[in-house]
């Protein structure tokens, strides 16, 4: 099962070149680009790890793009995306955000039926990553 989070998470894996223009949109719109990675990526898991702090000052994509690769040579087995924040006044957050890397193998989502008080029925979405300890989970 493929995740899909972000923009462009429909359309095939961005190649370098294509994530290095994306960058380079959001430097020109002044935007901070960040990093961030996780083993976990369930819809609700707004707190990915951050490699390293975000870059408010780069003006040059080179430097994300050599952060980019930093990342997914460190964290193989997980899934590193790119933000860029827009601090401007009035917006003052996220306005783009995409998946660069993700592990070879992607176990995906369940959902679970709960039957509770009543008739009501609740479900619950369940990564099938968290069966396995963090850091094992998208190992062979």
């Amino acid at each position: 099962m493929r995740i899909t989070q972000g923009t462009f998470s429909f359309l095939a894996d961005l190649t370098d070149d294509q994530i290095r223009k994306q960058v380079e949109y959001a430097l020109k719109n002044k935007w901070a680009v960040s990093v961030e990675f996780t083993d976990d990526p369930h819809p609700r898991n707004t707190f990915w790890e951050m490699w390293g702090l975000p870059m408010f000052d780069l003006e040059d994509p080179a430097g994300i793009m050599y952060e980019i690769d930093a990342c997914r040579k460190a964290y193989p087995n997980h899934y590193v995306k790119v933000n860029a924040f827009d601090h401007n006044k009035g917006w003052e957050t996220i306005r783009l955000s995409f998946i660069v890397h993700r592990p070879a193998h992607e176990p995906g989502f369940g959902l679970v039926r709960q039957e509770v008080k009543g008739r009501t029925v609740n479900y619950v979405v369940h990564s099938y990553a968290t069966d396995k300890p963090e850091g094992e989970r998208y190992t062979s």
